[in-house]
Formats: C-alpha cells, sequence, structure tokens
C-alpha cells in the first residue's frame, strides 16, 4: 500500500466511514496517518474492581457476569452488562447501541475502560471501550490511548482501528526523508518510530520524542518550501533597477515631519531592494499610527521618478480615499498625478481613470478590490503596495501583481506578528519592522469597567465634547448576521441619543454603501458629527486627530489585536486620549486580555499575549494567508523547536540550494509535494 491510496482501501472504510472521514479531510492513507491525536487517556494502569476510582477512568479486566440486557428508557435503549472479577461487580452501560447486546459472550473475558460513576444504588461504567483479552495483542487498553479530533458518529473506536490498520499496512512505506546529518544534529526519531509513536505511545518519553520529530518535520518542511519558492523567484523573476533619484531629499526634507530612526532604516531597506534588479518582495510590519503610510509614499516617488507607475490597494474605501486625499497634496507638488479606483464611481467616471491608468496619464493609483479587476490594466506598472495585507487573499495581490511585468512588492500591515513567527507566515518576503512610533504620538489610556458604569462614562464622554473633542463607541459585535449587525448599531444609536442631546450622533455599518460610508466618515472628520457610532468598520487605518475617546461595549467578544487596532483610532492627534473596555465577563480570558490592554500600549507585546491565549490558528486565521493548517505544531508553545527547524533550514539551503545532492533527494520529493499541493498559491 502506498501512503497516496485513496483512504477506502484501509480495511475497514466503507461508503458511510469513507464520508465521515472526507469531512475531517482525510483522502488518503497519509492523511489518515497524519491525523493526529488531540490528547491521550493514560489506561495502562488496569484496576481489580474493588479499586476502583469514582469519576475518573478506570480500566479493568472483567467476564461477562450476567447476559446482556436492553432496556427501554424513553424514547433510547440502554443496554446493561454486568462485569466481574474476583475481587467484586460492577455494570457497564451504553445507550442508543443495542446491537452490543449480540457482541458479549457469557464467561468471556475483555478488557473494558470508561468513567466509573455510583448511580441509583449500582457501580456503573458509562460507556466503555471494550476488546476481547488476547495475550499481548490488546491495542486499545492496558496502554495510553489516543484521542483523535472526529465527526459525528465516528467513534474514538473506529478512528483507532483503521490508523492501527493504516500502521500495519504500510510499515514498510514509511520511508526516511529527513538526511541523517539533521536527524543526528537535532537528535530527531526515526519516522517510521515518529508515526507509530504519536499514535500508540510506548511511554510518555515515548510520545514526547515522537512529537518533538514531527513538530519539526513540519516546520522544517514549511520554511523549506516556502524559502524554495523565494530562491526560485529571486532566480527567475528579473524586476526592475530603480536609479537613485536626486529629488528624492527635498520630498523628503518637504515632508511635513521629520522621519523617526525606524522609519528612515526601514526607507534605507526599500532603497536597497529596489535598486537590485531582483523582484522586492518586503513586508513592512508597523503598530498602528508608526508611519507607514509615509514609507509607502516614498517608495511610490522613487517608482514614479524612475518612470514606472505605482499602486497602493487598501482593503476599505474609506482607507483608501484617506491615503489618496492625504498624498495627494503631497505628491502633486513633485508633478506626480494621482488618481482613485474604488467601487464607488460612476460608469463615466470609471471609464475615464481606466483610460488615464492604461495610457499612463495616472502616475499612483490608489484603490480597492476594484484595482484587480480585468479591465485595469497599466502602461508600465513597477510597484505595487498592498495596505493592511491580512484583509486580501494571496490570490488577490497576485493578481495585481500579474498586471505588471515583475512590480517591485511592498506589503504592509500593522497587526504586530512576533518575528519568529512572521518567517513561518510570510517566509517568501523580506520582513522590515517599524518598532518606534513618531514623536508627538499620545499614550492612550485604557479602562476597563463593568456596566454598572456606563452613566458615569457617558459623562465622562461629554465633558471631553464639550471641550471640542469626538468620541467612538463600538458597537457589540454581532456574529449571527449582517441584519443583526445593523439592528444593533441602530438600536445602540436610538438609545443613546436622550443621553447626548444637542449633540449630533451618526452610525456606520458594514452593510451601508460605499458612499454613504464616506459621507458619514467626512462628516466626523470635519466635526459635524460629534460621536460615531460603529461596527469594526473603523478598525483599520481611520484617521481622525480630534477624537479622543474609544468606547468598546462588550469587549470580550473582541481578540487583543482588534481591541487594539479600535484603541490606535484615538491617540493621532495632540489631545489626551482614552480607551474605556466594557465587559461584564468574569472569565479568566476576559480578565487576562483586559489586564493586558491597561498595561501596554505596545502592539508586539499584545500580539505575544494574543498568541498565548488564543492559540495560533486563530490568531492567523492561517487558511486566509493560504497556509496550510499545522497539523502537530503550535507556534506558541514550540518556539524552540521552530527556531532549530529555522536554524536547519537556512544550513540545508547554504549546503545545497537546490537539494540536488543524493543524501537530499526524498527531501527534496518532499518538499515539492508540500508546495504543489499546500503552499503552490502563497508566494506573491
Amino acid at each position: 500500500m502506498n501512503l497516496s491510496d485513496p483512504v477506502e482501501s484501509i480495511k475497514g472504510v466503507g461508503e458511510q466511514t469513507l464520508k465521515k472521514l472526507n469531512k475531517l479531510n482525510i483522502y488518503t492513507v497519509e492523511d489518515l496517518l497524519y491525523h493526529f491525536p488531540r490528547e491521550y487517556e493514560d489506561r495502562s494502569t488496569v484496576r481489580k474492581i474493588s479499586e476502583i476510582e469514582y469519576n475518573e477512568v478506570n480500566t479493568i479486566i472483567a467476564k461477562i457476569g450476567m447476559l446482556p440486557q436492553n432496556i427501554k428508557k424513553g424514547r433510547q435503549i440502554l443496554t446493561k452488562v454486568n462485569l466481574r472479577d474476583d475481587s467484586g461487580s460492577l455494570f457497564a452501560v451504553w445507550f442508543g447501541q443495542p446491537y452490543l447486546k449480540k457482541q458479549f459472550q457469557l464467561n468471556e473475558t475483555y478488557l473494558f475502560s470508561g468513567k466509573v460513576t455510583y448511580k441509583y444504588g449500582q457501580i456503573q461504567m458509562e460507556s466503555p471501550d471494550y476488546e476481547k483479552v488476547i495475550e499481548d495483542k490488546n491495542i486499545f487498553t492496558r496502554r495510553i490511548i489516543p484521542l483523535y479530533p472526529s465527526t459525528y458518529k465516528l467513534s474514538q473506536k473506529i478512528i483507532r482501528q483503521l490508523i492501527h490498520n493504516a500502521l500495519e499496512e504500510t510499515q514498510n512505506q514509511l520511508i526516511e526523508f529527513l538526511p541523517l546529518w539533521i536527524r543526528k544534529k537535532y537528535q530527531l526519531a526515526d519516522y517510521n518510530y515518529a508515526i507509530n509513536n504519536i499514535h500508540f505511545p510506548e511511554s510518555d518519553h515515548s510520545y514526547f520524542v515522537a512529537r518533538n520529530r514531527l513538530v519539526f518535520e513540519e516546520l522544517f518542511l514549511l520554511q523549506l518550501g516556502l524559502m524554495s519558492i523565494k530562491k526560485q523567484m529571486e532566480q527567475e523573476r528579473k524586476g526592475f533597477a530603480f536609479k537613485p533619484i536626486s529629488e528624492l531629499e527635498d520630498f523628503i526634507r518637504g515632508l511635513p515631519f521629520e522621519l523617526t530612526k525606524a522609519q528612515q532604516r526601514v526607507v534605507d531597506e526599500i532603497k536597497e531592494d529596489m535598486s537590485s534588479d531582483k523582484v522586492m518582495n518586503r513586508l513592512v510590519q508597523g503598530d498602528v499610527g508608526s508611519g507607514k503610510t509615509i514609507i509607502a509614499a516614498i517608495a511610490l516617488f522613487i517608482a514614479v521618478k524612475n518612470n514606472y507607475q505605482g499602486v497602493m490597494m487598501a482593503p476599505t474605501e474609506v482607507l483608501a480615499t484617506q491615503h489618496y486625499q492625504g498624498l495627494m497634496p503631497i505628491l502633486e507638488q513633485f508633478n506626480i498625478k494621482t488618481g482613485l479606483l474604488t467601487g464607488s464611481l460612476t460608469k463615466k467616471q470609471k471609464e475615464n481613470i481606466l483610460k488615464q491608468i492604461a495610457e499612463g496619464d495616472i502616475d499612483i493609483v490608489f484603490g480597492t478590490h476594484a484595482l484587480i479587476q480585468e479591465n485595469v490594466a497599466f502602461k508600465s506598472l513597477g510597484l505595487v503596495i498592498t495596505d493592511e495585507q491580512h484583509r486580501f487573499g494571496v490570490r488577490q495581490r497576485t493578481i495585481l501583481s500579474d498586471k505588471g511585468n515583475n512590480p517591485d512588492v511592498l506589503i504592509m500591515t500593522a497587526t504586530p506578528i512576533p518575528r519568529t513567527l512572521a518567517l513561518i507566515l510570510y517566509g517568501d518576503l523580506d520582513i522590515s519592522i517599524i518598532d518606534e512610533l513618531p514623536p508627538g504620538r499620545q499614550k492612550i489610556d485604557t479602562y476597563s469597567v463593568d456596566s454598572s458604569y456606563r452613566h458615569r462614562v457617558y459623562q465622562f464622554i461629554k465633558k471631553e465634547l464639550m471641550s471640542g473633542r469626538q468620541a467612538y463607541i463600538i458597537c457589540p459585535m454581532v456574529e449571527e448576521s449582517d441584519e443583526q449587525e445593523l439592528q444593533s448599531v441602530l438600536s445602540y444609536t436610538e438609545k443613546i441619543k436622550h443621553e447626548f442631546e444637542g449633540y449630533h450622533i451618526s452610525y456606520l455599518h458594514g452593510k451601508m454603501k460605499p458612499k454613504e460610508k464616506q459621507k458619514i466618515m467626512e462628516g466626523f472628520l470635519n466635526g459635524e458629527i460629534h460621536i460615531l457610532v460603529s461596527t469594526t468598520v473603523i478598525e483599520v487605518g481611520v484617521n481622525v486627530p480630534n477624537a479622543t475617546i474609544m468606547l468598546i461595549e462588550n469587549a470580550e467578544r473582541f481578540g487583543l489585536a482588534q481591541l487594539h487596532q479600535l484603541r490606535g483610532r484615538v491617540g493621532r492627534g495632540k489631545f489626551k486620549s482614552y480607551c474605556i473596555l466594557i465587559t461584564d465577563s468574569k472569565s479568566k480570558v476576559t480578565m487576562e486580555r483586559m489586564k493586558v490592554m491597561k498595561k501596554t500600549n505596545n502592539g508586539f507585546e499584545i500580539s505575544e499575549t494574543d498568541l498565548q491565549i488564543r492559540g495560533p490558528g486563530e490568531f492567523f486565521g492561517t487558511r486566509q494567508h493560504g497556509l496550510p493548517d499545522l497539523k502537530i505544531a503550535n507556534l506558541y508553545k514550540d518556539i524552540s523547536v521552530l527556531k532549530k527547524a529555522q536554524e536547519a533550514c537556512l544550513e540545508a539551503l547554504n549546503m545545497d540550494p537546490y537539494l540536488e545532492r543524493e543524501e537530499h533527494k526524498l527531501l527534496k520529493n518532499k518538499v515539492n509535494q508540500l508546495i504543489n499541493e499546500k503552499i503552490k498559491d502563497l508566494s506573491l
């Protein structure tokens, strides 16, 4: 049997089981073997019935003392079996499995494992796993037992049996692909040993050794795949070697502020990239308000003064318009023509701007998803920038790049990600970090209160409004539907009108047309609107220097990174700013989050904690990044293994850039398989 064979070739996989396995994304023998346990149960200790511990899982060896009975309990059938050993007796009970009555023979000996309780004056073992006692051949009891992620009506017993069958049938197929030098240097177990012991560990030690090997393998292969793509791109794709621009110093001197050291460092990295004929593929991450937009403007300036066009794509019309309006006056002083392409333009406006882009009459286009439509054609696209890149799928970014002939690519994000993890997430990119805020950025005082303080909070907001300031109020997040989200915003706005009589209150939500959103944001920016009640549509990039209060209702419903993004909407001007989190939740996770928000304004610290609390899957939403889900590695807990895997990866590629040596042949096949099946769409 080959690892690539369909899973139905394994003994025991019928039509119904196959459907259930497919729901778990198990289609091949290899998928099944890489369906790792989520936890384990220690059934290695066999107890006498007289020694059992109540409300715990116990393993016993017992004979069938009486013929099984099926008893009707309401609509369900209870199957009851009397079990005995030389120290006592108890009853094993199962609900809804009447066929079990025929499974047991009087006086035959079985191993049983299950939770034991005392109910109705009887000792009961609830829904135990069981198997006939066969000397030295019991696989599901008298040992450490795996518990797997499952789906409706696919029992642990069935999954265990299928994996056991697969292991038996593929023993000689698990061919070691990690070269000996890596296994020796990093003390990694053999492939066969690791796969067997992750499913059916011989001991605690065997499990840890197996897991270490498989975590290393997963992270190593993923990075090797990403770095191979990057290397290939560097070899195959020649970009533009932009010449140094004498006007650039004038442009930077003319900015209304001085660049911070961190901004200058990132500008130097970008200039170096752009002057090379390799395609720039750089990620710039910087905290909320660290000044990423001006760095984008400098890169665009270099491209345009080299006679190429530039494009900057943002996830929302509000943000795209803001970039356009903010940078247009600065750029136009240097005869750079800018344009804005969004979904809300009229047909005539759209046709006009598309014609100007195609003929090269517009040097820099700002816009939204509208930029990736088929009818958008550039005369000579040299630089592509995507802002808040986590809002775009990999394919969308690729489509935009394909509108030019290998343009340079700059990606920006305000979601700080710990550097080591960023290397995994963006292994195909070079990374720049702006780790310093511009002078004058206010520290935002953050408070967490329960709803009994709401009236006092409203009084505080009034005080700020009387001083001429403005406030955001973020509505409770509603997951059910857009319709409910809309109702939530409307009813909240109505509810607070009497509290804030004499002040203009408006609202924003996801179902509004872009033009409506734009009008509201302009009203808020111009100070005509005093309080803006909104959903998280204002999370990204909105810049209103006069807004000093961010009130977030039901703060427990938001992740830390999102709370930090929302808080970043205030503190953007010269006035003292505040973020108030209202929550009645007393859960440990909520308390932890609120504590972190009060303690620090540092996005990198916050992202570390967010990752720790929520785990990597939720934190990254790996699917939208095009990354395969990690099967066994945990990017937070396994950071030390990740560092070793990165070290090994760089060493392997330095030694053998294309993995052509004999000792790397099987490794190369494995990496190619990963690229083709899982990460081929990842790279820009």
